[in-house]
């Protein structure tokens, strides 16, 4: 059976490329929105860090009404590291808008999401977007989309995709460029006309896998799926088939989606997209059937991790003064709950109980993470990002990305000369738009501190994109950071007077007046050895004066590393202490005699 009043689909592209501008434009098209009614900009991107970074993190469902039809719209996150929500959202929808930038093209997120709904056997509308752009190559980007599908080896039905022309600002969509449409209304009528309808059996015994879950702070888990076959009802006893085995659970309340919010039901059937409360011991990937037969669906796999660091508990100096959660059971009860709806991490607990393993897709993955912790008030102390390796056959694999860099043609060589020393194979070269795009294939190792060195040497203008790629033979060793570290042998506040006497060392990390403890990282070395400072030293005060001695100070601004600038530039002996208020570079061995001696015998 088909349920012809229901359109199920993903919005999928690469990061910026506009889908969260997209579904704006839907929800006013919609009226969801009243016509004066002032809404934020990218009203899907609902959490803090997403509005910050102008990025989507979680997917999120939403829900319009076109022609008699519901249009169940789900909006996934564009960059690779959170292509573990784009893999389980392809599970719960028939039919994908794949956006692609007017100027831009298929990037390498594109070609990944792109593969994935391929291999989900989805229908694809391709939604060229941003055509309004002064510099749009609309007949060139339509050739190199074509050219992405038969590359994928997409079917014949595939590649016989229709075409939308988007300005998803503006609020405007068209069938053919040379249209004279002011609205959404031709990408509505794509959806319902093109996309297919649910279906299965809508008299069959209830099932649903459970593609997310969310946290309520009154309700506990939500479980969101799509329904494959029969009907729920709040209050019914269900099944809940995992891996390990069945269990029974009741269901709550049933909600669906309408526009930005869900509303409870009293059931749902086939093809809906539902929210179910009550289930308080189902997991990501269960199958929730009929409790008289039970039948399970096939499980979500997701790719496996490529990064990992280690999470551990404070044990700085300054350990619990600006924290509210700071021990090893506040760290591993955390985690292990982000683990429960964060598909394509990994938590591994260590030989050490104030230690924990968490592996991820990348370093935004792991960092968004650790800033959404310590926005919620944990203390912790991070590891340096190490590549998660397979071994076969005897043989050491490592993670390779596929790398997209575009600059200028005047940094191009600099570049160059930077990914070789990283092992990186450049496999293509373009020029748009008086830009150079080149393409390649990287050690994800290679990657580790690469983007602060990229805007470094291209003064800003460098842009990077990267996507898993596959698992290769080790590549051999790759030159690590080459300047050692500034580190301060006593604890107190630092002086302008210290700080000033230091800079010709090499560069600062801290300003005047911020408290320092020993073993703490202040600035890096512009030699390649570490270097124990104090820049707490206070000028002496006598009765004695020279002609300059009150000459004001000129301190050279401080540079101030990001979680991620951090997480780069440690080295294996140093730590990032990461707490609500500071991040801050240690080293791992704290007091200077015995770094001394440790590396004295390690030089023997």
């Amino acid at each position: 059976m088909i349920n012809k009043e229901r359109r199920n689909v993903a919005i999928i592209a690469h990061v910026d490329h506009g889908k969260t501008t997209l579904v704006d434009a839907l929800l006013r098209q919609s009226h969801i929105f009243r016509q004066n009614e002032q809404v934020a900009e990218r009203v899907m991107d609902s959490g803090e860090l997403e509005r910050e970074r102008g990025i989507t993190i979680l997917s999120k469902n939403t829900a319009i009404w076109y022609a008699g039809i519901k249009i169940n719209i789900v909006d996934t996150p564009g960059h690779a590291d959170f292509g573990g929500e784009v893999e389980r959202i392809l599970n719960m929808v028939d039919g994908v808008l794949l956006v692609v930038d007017a100027f831009e093209g298929p990037m390498p997120q594109t070609k990944y999401v792109l593969r994935k709904a391929l291999e989900h056997k989805l229908k694809a509308i391709v939604v060229i977007n941003k055509i309004d752009r002064p510099e749009a190559r609309i007949d060139e980007v339509y050739d190199e989309v074509l050219e992405l599908f038969m590359e994928l080896d997409a079917d014949d039905e595939q590649l016989d995709f229709p075409v939308i022309y988007t300005a998803a600002k503006a609020g405007i969509a068209k069938k053919n460029i040379d249209d004279n449409s002011t609205t959404m209304e031709p990408l509505l009528e794509a959806i319902v006309n093109e996309m297919p309808a649910p279906s299965g059996e809508l008299d069959g015994g209830f099932q649903m896998v459970v593609t997310t879950l969310e946290a309520d702070a009154y309700v506990g888990k939500v479980a969101i799926g799509k329904i494959q076959r029969g009907t729920v009802k709040s209050g019914e006893t269900v099944a809940i088939i995992t891996e390990h085995g069945i269990s029974r659970g009741k269901i709550g309340k049933v909600y669906s989606y309408e526009g930005l919010a869900r509303v409870e039901a009293t059931s749902a059937q086939m093809g809906e997209i539902v929210a179910l409360t009550g289930l308080s011991e189902v997991s990501i990937g269960d199958t929730v059937a009929d409790v008289e037969n039970p039948e399970a669906l096939p499980s979500i796999r997701v790719d496996e991790p490529t990064l990992s660091v280690t999470f551990g508990v404070n044990t700085s100096p300054f350990a619990g003064t600006e924290g509210q959660f700071v021990t090893s059971r506040h760290i591993r009860d955390r985690l292990f709950k982000e683990a429960q709806t964060n598909v394509a991490l990994r938590v591994e607990e260590t030989n050490s109980a104030d230690i924990f393993k968490v592996s991820g897709r990348g370093e935004l993955h792991l960092s968004i993470l650790i800033e959404t912790m310590r926005r919620e008030g944990y203390e912790m102390q991070i590891g340096k990002p190490e590549v998660v390796y397979k071994i076969i056959d005897g043989q050491r694999y490592e993670p390779i990305e596929d790398l997209t860099i575009e600059v200028s043609a005047d940094y191009m060589g600099v570049v160059m000369e930077s990914l070789g020393r990283r092992k990186a194979e450049l496999k293509n070269m373009q020029q748009i738009a008086g830009y150079m795009r080149l393409n390649f294939l990287i050690p994800a190792r290679g990657l580790i501190g690469f983007r602060s060195e990229l805007l470094t040497s291209t003064r800003g203008n460098g842009v990077m994109n990267h996507v898993f790629s596959g698992y290769e033979p080790y590549k051999g060793e790759i030159p690590g950071r080459t300047r050692g570290s500034l580190v301060a042998f006593e604890e107190g506040m630092t002086t302008g007077y210290g700080i000033f006497n230091l800079q010709d060392r090499g560069v600062m990390f801290i300003e005047p007046g911020q408290r320092v403890y020993e073993g703490m990282i202040v600035g890096e070395n512009s030699r390649e050895m570490d270097i124990d400072i104090n820049p707490c030293k206070m000028k002496h005060q006598t009765n004695i004066r020279a002609s300059n001695s009150d000459e004001a100070i000129r301190l050279v601004p401080a540079r101030v590393l990001s979680l991620e600038q951090a997480m780069e530039y440690i080295n294996d002996d140093e730590l990032v202490e990461v707490t609500p208020k500071s991040i801050r570079l240690r080293k791992t061995i704290l007091d200077r005699t015995t770094r001394g001696r440790l590396a004295k015998n390690a030089r023997k």
